[in-house]
């Protein structure tokens, strides 16, 4: 079987499995196509599709000191060349240390049964075809902003990966991920610059008209600017900007850290904060397997390509449960592998690909809180942000395509783009509303895989640093 065309990837895992001389192997077979449409000045200048293949081989081997792991990820890897990879990953192994999240291999009939009962099915695929009802629209939106003197420049992408995860314990799970974005940046004289994204699977709840409309709005209010001075403002934060902090909240919750003493989540003279009220009003920071709104699924068991501070190759297959890290308020879950969990006594919560923030009750739509606002600023999106400090989680970043004075419940003008510093942390603690919460795309992290419901919020002192360049 030479011909790459005639290898399936369940043909894959199970002659890797056949091959390797390990004590223990896992196998991931990713099947990835996509399709995506870019357009400039109200023009579609490309469209594609891609197609890939990517294999991980994780061999395990024990020793007198412990057990070892070698992982090796490689792209498109022929039948001819699968002997080779499976030999690199056990060289790997055998070369390396004993691994200190060794546990043993998740055994059959754990996660969710449908996954593999599915198994023998070919991978599911995508191509420009998701784009029938989303590109007419774009279309008209085109014509609508050239009448309106306005510019369109965005992209829009949908990746399908079909995941087919085996190991030598008989495990056999497949997942399917689509998931799909769309950016879109308009600009016009006067106006300035302003952005919307949406997050979707499949492109048919796409609203581009709707997003057009946003965009159209907030170009208006940008043709009268205002300068503002640094300092603390009463700021709205829409649900992309609020996932963009929230995600670095979730990536550095991991419970070895925290008992190690490195992060916010850290108790001083030692622990963690777990049980501690960080939020001054009960919201809840939760991820769900079993989420099936579009824009949130994600898998239902783990499926690790590498191990990590908070996340083990070793776990691969373990089914995922609802997890609540903070609830009503309450920091309650850090993140744990099995082996973690079992050095510092804690339960085994391993990441979820999706992350929710909830209020109490619907709350009220942004344009609510908007018109409410007495004096205040409105922000649309943050981008470049990077840690100052784990001990507090200090972050600091730049606003960027509008942000927005509000005074006595109306946007009056455009006004200076800020740098701003705030831990996530710290602002669960200074919460002045929170509203209802929604499927929505991060504009940092949006490449990362973490799928996002969060809802607007008010913030009564948010840190505006420094005056920032950005437009």
């Amino acid at each position: 079987m030479s011909d790459r065309a005639e290898m399936t990837a369940q043909d894959t895992v199970e002659r890797v499995l056949g091959l390797s001389k390990a004590d223990g192997c896992m196998v991931i077979a990713d099947e990835k196509t996509s399709a995506n449409l870019r357009w400039a000045g109200n023009t579609l200048t490309t469209n594609g599709a891609m197609r890939s293949r990517q294999l991980t081989v994780i061999a395990s081997v024990g020793g007198a000191t412990g057990v070892a792991a070698g992982v090796i990820s490689r792209s498109n890897v022929t039948a001819d060349e699968l002997e080779s990879v499976v030999r690199a990953a056990e060289t790997a192994a055998v070369s390396s240390g004993p691994a200190d999240d060794a546990f043993a291999l998740v055994e059959p009939g754990g996660a969710d049964t449908a996954t593999g009962r599915r198994w023998d099915e070919p991978p599911a695929e995508t191509d420009i075809a998701v784009f029938g009802t989303f590109a007419p629209a774009l279309g008209e939106a085109f014509v609508r902003s050239r009448a309106a003197g306005r510019r369109l420049y965005g992209f829009a992408e949908h990746v399908t990966t079909s995941s087919y995860l085996g190991s030598s314990t008989g495990l056999r799970l497949r997942h399917d991920q689509r998931f799909g974005s769309v950016t879109v940046n308009g600009k016009s004289e006067p106006g300035g610059s302003a952005w919307v994204g949406a997050a979707t699977d499949d492109f048919t709840d796409v609203d581009v008209a709707a997003l057009d409309a946003d965009l159209a709005r907030r170009l208006d209010w940008g043709k009268r600017t205002i300068d503002l001075e640094p300092g603390r403002y009463e700021t709205l934060l829409p649900p992309t900007a609020v996932a963009d902090l929230m995600i670095p909240l979730y990536w550095y919750a991991g419970g070895r850290d925290a008992e190690e003493g490195h992060t916010v989540f850290s108790r001083a003279g030692g622990g963690t904060r777990l049980g501690e009220q960080l939020a001054n009003v009960p919201v809840t920071l939760r991820s769900d397997p079993a989420a099936t709104a579009a824009g949130l699924t994600c898998a239902p068991f783990a499926l690790t390509h590498a191990s990590g501070r908070t996340e083990s190759v070793f776990d691969n297959g373990l089914p995922l449960a609802p997890t609540d890290w903070i609830s009503n308020g309450v920091l309650a879950t850090l993140i744990h592998t099995r082996s973690s969990a079992g050095q510092f006594g804690a339960g085994t919560a391993p990441p979820i690909g999706n992350l929710i923030l909830d209020g109490q009750g619907q709350g009220r739509t942004l344009a609510e809180m908007i018109a409410s606002t007495e004096r205040g600023l409105l922000l649309t999106c943050l981008w470049y942000i990077r840690e100052v400090d784990l001990e507090t989680l200090l972050l600091t970043g730049l606003t960027r395509d509008g942000v927005y004075l509000v005074e006595r419940g109306e946007v009056v003008g455009a006004v200076t783009n800020f740098r701003f510093n705030e831990s996530p942390v710290d602002l669960l603690g200074r919460l002045g509303e929170v509203g209802r919460t929604e499927v929505t795309l991060p504009r940092e992290w949006d490449e990362y895989g973490v799928r996002t419901a969060m809802p607007p919020i008010r913030i009564p002192d948010f840190n505006m640093s420094t005056v920032s360049q950005a437009s």
